[in-house]
């Protein structure tokens, strides 16, 4: 078996050239996949887009009524100050989640080892009731219900590596103990006020039967490869140790990287690299191997395209990346991530 590469020509069509989530983005990453010779070593699949059904998993019917009017739209609208849609952008939504649950389907029906959603628009921010950040529907969400209602999936572990809080992701599971949310995000801006969106702090752990079922990863600017590796193996790892999931998901966002023109984090490519191959060899050795990464943000599109293919790599793998930018080099040292590591352990009893 190998990797499952989901991927549709028709992501392109949503688009607004002047915003950061544009359709210049997918473009890096198919080349980058193609230049590399990596898109013909995995087997590659053009979506069909998801049904009424499957949006209602995670969506609710008055927010599906909305989208399904955007079409009779005769030019681009902003459902809030981030969020765009033009006459076709529902449809390539519906494309967009069609290629995580094709990613799922595949890995799950023992069609392929394990899956790459390189998809747009992305999904992470998306609520149950409306659009926000960027992102239209829910698209590792409706994954991640299609794993347990089509397949019998009784236990998903979702892991959020984008520099901004999945916070539409956890609140589709806010209250379900058989999804584990597990999200690290940058927690405040260069200026001290709240970061892009606002959530996901340290106690917000669910509520009803899914309190302890989310873990959220506040983080000062300036961390990465040390303390986003330190993170994985101290909390992330034992987290999903205890919590024995039968599919792993992974939200993957580039924002995170040192040169993204959106945020404060420092991770470089091979640390990106680093957290994939952990997250690859936990699901490895907790389900069998079946781990689906989905693209997120990302938006200096060098270091998106490069990131992407180096999953890609260490998926088909590949014990070599590619990583031209390197590490930061102003000569900055991580803020010390062990008193939030030492937080995140006895408040989840991970210790």
């Amino acid at each position: 078996m190998t990797t499952l590469y989901a991927t549709h020509p028709r992501y392109t069509e949503h688009n607004l050239e002047s915003h950061p989530e544009h359709a210049g983005r997918i473009r890096a990453i198919w080349r980058a996949l193609d230049d590399a010779g990596l898109s013909a070593r995995m087997q590659r699949i053009q979506p069909e887009p998801i049904s009424d059904e499957q949006i209602l998993y995670v969506h609710t019917p008055d927010y599906l009524n909305l989208l399904r009017k955007s079409a009779s739209l005769t030019h681009t609208v902003r459902f809030d100050p981030d969020t765009y849609c033009n006459p076709i952008s529902f449809e390539i939504a519906c494309l967009s989640a069609g290629g995580v649950v094709a990613a799922v389907d595949a890995v799950l029906r023992g069609q392929a080892a394990n899956g790459l959603a390189a998809v747009r628009p992305p999904g992470h921010h998306a609520v149950p009731g409306r659009a926000m950040g960027f992102c239209l529907l829910g698209n590792i969400a409706i994954g991640a219900r299609q794993a347990q209602r089509v397949h019998g999936i009784e236990r998903v572990l979702i892991v959020d590596i984008d520099v901004h809080h999945g916070n539409g992701t956890e609140a589709m599971f806010y209250d379900d103990p058989s999804v584990l949310f597990i999200s690290t995000h940058q927690s405040v801006s260069a200026f001290g006020t709240p970061f892009y969106p606002g959530t996901g702090a340290i106690g917000d752990t669910g509520v009803d039967r899914g309190v302890g079922a989310t873990i959220n990863i506040p983080l000062l600017p300036g961390h990465g490869d040390a303390s986003y590796a330190a993170l994985l193996e101290q909390v992330i790892a034992p987290a999903a140790r205890r919590f024995q999931p039968q599919m792993m998901l992974v939200s993957v966002g580039f924002d995170a990287h040192w040169v993204d023109p959106l945020a404060g984090m420092r991770l470089s490519l091979a640390g990106y690299a680093q957290l994939t191959r952990g997250l690859k060899e936990l699901a490895q050795a907790l389900c069998g191997g079946r781990i689906v990464f989905v693209v997120e943000g990302g938006y200096n599109l060098d270091a998106l395209s490069h990131g992407v293919a180096n999953i890609a790599r260490i998926l088909l793998g590949d014990s070599d990346i590619d990583d031209p930018i390197g590490p930061p080099d102003d000569g900055l040292r991580e803020p010390d991530v062990q008193p939030l590591i030492a937080r995140l352990q006895s408040l989840h009893k991970l210790a």
